[in-house]
């Protein structure tokens, strides 16, 4: 794959850095590619999971398999434009030298590559990002962009692509039964104030004694400490802390995962112009052809190696 690095603003002179810039190109090249509400652990809008064994990674699966599309014809000429966030590990961020990676990144480059389509791909700052298609500086925008009712008038968004569900985390010396409300009532769970993730116990799980926190590490290192009996958050960042040194193994996620459109989010998906129609469906496309073949599994452990879900 060519690699080439363009560290300037839209329409500027050359920039001091990356940070300065909020802009580094990656051309993509496709030669080189190879009931009550929520309190069951499986809503209908969650995404389903193949069966897993113990210390397997379960890959979520967004497409009904039973679905089949059709490919749209895409311009041969055309070269369509991405665009991604800086910084948002393991998502999308900025690596050592200066590239744009992550998730996003490789998912890019892979539908491009299914659907022989030349693509660029640059990474941009949050502030700059959603402008992007406006202003015909991007085609297809994948990042970790919350699908709010405000960006669903102004974009036309694909089949999601990830999803990010919360879960209970508690010391391993002290796992309850379950995650259940039931399992819950009467137990101490930290969780950050203010936050979606407190809303949802509010509603959900009236018997449990809230502990909020300013910051989700204050939250985690209260459930570490034995301060609380379980934190509730982010599955994604609570994966990579219960395997990473900070927590000191002391903790294990306790029974499943909780998905819910209102508190959550209803998921991420590639956001594009309401006008390219096809380029929607091309991308729908591929990405059921990449969860067939077995693409979207590699990408989505190279990036997530931590059981989520």
């Amino acid at each position: 794959m060519r690699v080439e690095s363009n560290r300037m603003q839209p329409g500027s002179g050359p920039a001091r850095s990356w940070r300065a810039a909020g802009l580094v190109a990656l051309v993509l090249s496709v030669a080189s590619l190879s009931a009550a509400p929520v309190l069951a652990q499986e809503p209908k809008d969650a995404p389903s999971a193949a069966p897993k064994a113990e210390d397997e990674v379960a890959i979520p699966q967004y497409l009904d398999p039973k679905t089949r599309m059709e490919k749209p014809d895409l311009p041969a000429s055309r070269v369509f434009k991405w665009a991604t966030g800086d910084d948002y590990p393991p998502f999308h961020y900025v690596d050592a030298e200066g590239q744009a990676a992550g998730f996003a990144v490789d998912l890019a480059r892979a539908i491009c590559a299914e659907l022989k389509i030349a693509c660029t791909l640059q990474a941009w700052r949050w502030d700059a990002l959603l402008d992007t298609i406006d202003k015909r500086q991007a085609d297809v925008i994948l990042a970790m962009v919350r699908p709010t009712p405000a960006l669903r008038q102004r974009f036309a968004m694909t089949e999601r692509v990830h999803q990010t569900p919360a879960r209970f985390v508690a010391r391993s010396d002290k796992v309850p039964s379950d995650s259940t409300p039931e399992a819950m009532k009467g137990r101490s769970v930290a969780v950050v104030g203010g936050s979606a993730h407190e809303a949802f116990l509010k509603a959900y799980f009236p018997d449990v004694t809230l502990k909020p926190f300013a910051k989700s590490d204050e939250a985690r290192a209260a459930v570490k400490a034995g301060e609380v009996d379980a934190v509730f958050g982010d599955a994604v960042s609570l994966a990579f802390w219960l395997n990473g040194t900070v927590s000191e193994n002391c903790c294990r996620f306790v029974g499943g995962p909780y998905v819910d459109a209102r508190y959550f989010g209803e998921g991420i998906g590639a956001l594009l112009s309401p006008s390219e129609p096809r380029l929607r469906q091309a991308i729908d496309y591929a990405l059921q052809r990449l969860d067939d073949n077995g693409v979207y599994a590699e990408i989505y452990l190279k990036h997530f190696p931590v059981g989520v879900w």
